[in-house]
């Protein structure tokens, strides 16, 4: 009888064996495009500026050295263990990626952290005001649109950490004060996890400072509007506000006079949100509260319907706005010019206060590319910690719109760009004198690494 060989398997189809091979290859070629777009906005000397005071001698690796590692790890995500640097020193292919001849070890990293003094802290926050700078004058906004928000992060786990205190979450952890612009960090206090959201005068100097920074440095006439929850709900902050002549939608507080003014009230409006799944009906007027100095423009809103299923009155909590907008002034002038005017309407106000959610999804997307989890005892290494992951993200940010729009949306969280852009098998290689990076030719194709190459060695330069 002959042999049957219709399902004979080829041989060389097997894999037999896995050996070593002392060739320079990696599984993040993708962190060569960040590595290049990093040095080509020319952050690094800003860097040196700041924080080269902290190298002592010339032993080791330099600073921007050192800050660059850092980048390329939080933008890897692959662990949030400082001892994975150990792991990394012995990988020479990814050495070659980041473009660097002697990486750190845990031990470099822990002496690093281990420097940082609550002053140098505030160093970290200048970085990230520039960094917000320099996207304003890329993308020129009419009119700039802040968030004011906190943020908790869970260390409930940790066993002694400094700061690591019980927040309104019922966990134990830190409680940072944050200032957002879409998805950038504008600038960050970083604080222990009892702090409430309006402690001290810390929300009011970082308003007055960033306001003054943006005028001087972007534009003078500019419109500026800040998005807060009731957290923030204090009229000496609306005060200072006011005389900066910025607006605010800011929630409101049940007092018995506002709930009595929408009881009276006869002029009620309907809101849709955009998907049309909840209908919102609305109506203003003006309150006044003890201690104020002058009635607000308050608005109030109760959910009427969501989907297919009417609210019942008194069973979902009404909310309420209060705002300077539309009260005539200055502020009102400049948005007029800047062609905004729609934005002083009661519908459009709170079409824009319902937009806060976009200000917890920037909270959403930090937590998704770095973590909660703080690594030091120290708090003010953990502070030196914090504000390096949001450095990072903000300068992952402006990758994903200078570099990877045209593969990969701008939208995506950290985990997408990832898994489809840096986790790239890669081949190291010496040409010529010159060192390059060989991938898959279909890889080569579907992310466009030519393209995407070039857009990072003409990235827009910082300046100042």
């Amino acid at each position: 009888m002959a042999k049957d060989t219709r399902f004979q398997v080829k041989k060389e189809q097997k894999i037999s064996a896995i050996q070593q091979t002392d060739e320079r290859m990696t599984g993040r070629a993708g962190l060569a495009l960040f590595e290049a777009y990093i040095r080509s906005i020319q952050i690094l000397p800003l860097i040196d500026r700041w924080f080269g005071s902290m190298r002592k001698n010339n032993k080791g690796l330099a600073i921007t050295e050192l800050f660059v590692q850092l980048f390329c790890f939080f933008i890897d995500g692959t662990s949030r263990h400082i001892t994975w640097f150990d792991h990394l020193k012995a990988d020479e292919g990814y050495a070659g990626v980041i473009g660097s001849s002697n990486l750190a070890s845990s031990h470099t990293i822990k002496r690093l952290f281990s420097k940082f003094s609550f002053v140098r802290g505030y160093l970290f926050r200048r970085l990230l005001q520039h960094l917000f700078i320099w996207r304003l004058k890329i993308t020129k906004p009419k009119v700039i649109m802040l968030g004011m928000d906190t943020m908790v992060l869970d260390n409930d786990d940790a066993l002694k950490r400094h700061g690591v205190q019980p927040t309104y979450k019922k966990v134990k952890g830190f409680h940072p004060l944050q200032l957002n612009w879409g998805r950038y960090f504008v600038d960050a206090v970083f604080r222990g996890g009892k702090k409430h959201s309006n402690h001290s005068d810390t929300a009011d100097s970082m308003l007055v400072y960033i306001v003054e920074k943006i005028r001087k440095e972007y534009r003078p006439d500019v419109p500026i509007i800040v998005r807060m929850d009731a957290g923030f709900y204090d009229h000496e902050l609306f005060e200072i506000m006011e005389y900066l002549k910025v607006g605010y939608y800011c929630g409101g507080k049940h007092y018995n006079n506002v709930m009595n003014a929408a009881g009276w009230a006869t002029d009620w409006q309907t809101f849709s949100s955009k998907d049309k799944r909840e209908i919102w009906e609305y109506t203003e007027f003006k309150t006044r509260q003890g201690g104020w100095h002058k009635a607000r423009r308050t608005i109030y809103s109760r959910l009427i319907q969501h989907g297919r299923q009417l609210a019942l009155p008194g069973l979902v909590k009404d909310s309420i706005i209060i705002t300077n907008l539309g009260m005539g002034g200055q502020l009102d002038e400049q948005i007029r010019k800047a062609g905004q005017e729609h934005l002083l309407s009661a519908h459009n106000i709170l079409a824009e206060y319902h937009q806060r959610g976009a200000d917890e999804l920037a909270n959403r997307a930090l937590k998704n590319f770095g973590h909660e989890q703080l690594p030091f005892k120290r708090f003010a290494a953990n502070t030196a910690w914090y504000y390096m992951m949001c450095v990072s993200h903000n300068l992952f940010e402006a990758f994903k719109e200078d570099v990877s729009e045209p593969v990969i949306s701008v939208s995506v969280y950290a985990d997408t760009i990832r898994r489809q852009l840096i986790d790239t098998a890669g081949k190291i290689v010496r040409h010529a004198g010159k060192l390059i990076m060989k991938v898959p030719r279909a890889t080569f194709e579907r992310l466009q690494l030519d393209r995407l190459f070039a857009a990072c060695q003409n990235a827009p330069a910082m300046t100042g």
